[in-house]
């Protein structure tokens, strides 16, 4: 990694592992590191945004505490409470557990992982986007989340603030907040030595169906094959269900966009996996997808992870196999972070009608009313589905 992703990797590990049970720093800083933090251009001190509410999540999701650390690098229980803040500082600098994944789409949102594969940091750079998720979204996500343990809304465990401005911040070089989410490809590097090799794939899903100026106007001549590129994915294939599965998939998906939608939100997405074995030829029974931690025998081995439920209750999270058993999927919602209410939003929206009076192109996805974008992402995600009675 870059010693900016190294330093904004090892600055986000630091608040998680040390900040106190409120969330606050565990060491107030000194008058002369208050005015010198100012300069930085990579490292935040960051703070933990409503710990309590996160806590009890995770405990919803049956995550233990220990293990949710422990995939961010920290020490045993014992380790722990001999150490000094000092020393875990010096810890989390010596043992990089985050590894960059790249910056994606429009947002230059940063993307890192945990060694262990379990859970993915995403930057939330954007203040009408982090300020709306957390003072107008958290807690009805946390609500929702807890009446709906099914709910395809992705799972995330946990939110960082920067507690000052910087340089860095300023110059677009520190992301100022950060979430802590589920990761869907977990198992993806852990396949078992001696069974069927198994072909990952992952779509990041919008409806195609509306405006998009980098792909729309003239033709897509005016946008680099570069900045195309960042645009939603295509799925040319089918999600092959049961009528069981699909009718499932349908409920949830209608719940929770209708959460959505009264949030005013849109422009999330349905990020979908497929897993099957390489060769096409075994069925998914036989691809030992992960879905536990500390499976033995001749299951796979892997790490700890947020993805618990017993095998024989599969969920779009840990995967549901295909009717034809010969694939395996998960689901999740994604970047449910843009209002139409606010004011960026209602700046874009006035932007796209006044050139839809020279060329009618319709609303875009981040200018679409809530309602119909609804509709739209609804629409798609039936359209792929595939059912065998």
């Amino acid at each position: 990694m870059t010693r900016r992703k190294v330093l904004i990797a090892r600055s986000i590990v630091y608040a998680i592992l040390t900040s106190l049970p409120n969330g606050d720093l565990a060491r107030k800083p000194s008058i002369i590191s208050k005015a010198f933090r100012v300069f930085r251009l990579f490292w935040l001190t960051f703070r933990l945004v409503r710990p309590d509410l996160f806590r009890a999540l995770r405990g919803i999701w049956e995550i233990k505490e220990q293990d949710y650390r422990l995939s961010f690098g920290a020490e045993s229980i014992d380790d722990e409470n001999r150490d000094s803040t000092r020393k875990k500082k010096r810890k989390a600098r010596k043992k990089d557990v985050l590894h960059a994944l790249g910056d994606m789409g429009y947002s230059g949102s940063t993307f890192f992982g945990t060694s262990d594969g379990a859970y993915l940091v995403k930057s939330v750079p954007r203040r009408f986007e982090h300020d709306f998720f957390k003072n107008e979204l958290l807690l009805p996500y946390a609500e929702y989340m807890q009446q709906n343990p099914s709910s395809l809304l992705v799972r995330i465990t946990d939110m960082l603030e920067r507690t000052h401005k910087s340089i860095g911040e300023l110059l677009g070089l520190a992301p100022s907040h950060h979430i802590v989410m589920e990761n869907l490809l977990y198992g993806q590097h852990h396949e078992s030595e001696g069974g069927p090799r198994q072909k990952w794939e992952s779509w990041d899903l919008k409806p195609i169906s509306f405006f998009y100026p980098e792909r729309d106007v003239a033709g897509g001549a005016l946008a680099t094959e570069a900045t195309k590129s960042k645009l939603a994915d295509e799925f040319d294939g089918k999600i092959k269900l049961t009528k069981a599965h699909a009718t499932q998939l349908r409920e949830i998906l209608e719940k929770d966009t209708r959460m959505l939608a009264n949030s005013n939100t849109v422009d999330y997405s349905l990020f979908l996996v497929r897993i099957s074995a390489a060769d096409g030829s075994r069925p998914a029974s036989q691809l030992q997808v992960p879905l536990e931690a500390g499976q033995e025998g001749d299951e796979l081995m892997t790490p700890a992870q947020p993805l618990s439920p017993p095998p024989n209750s599969p969920t779009w999270r840990t995967g549901i196999p295909s009717s034809d058993a010969t694939e395996v999927y998960r689901a999740a919602i994604l970047d449910f972070f843009w209002a139409k209410h606010t004011l960026h939003a209602k700046i874009m929206t006035g932007l796209v009608r006044g050139y839809n009076l020279i060329d009618e192109q319709g609303p875009m996805s981040i200018t679409a009313e809530s309602e119909e974008y609804r509709d739209r992402f609804l629409k798609m995600c039936t359209d792929f589905v595939e059912i065998e009675e």
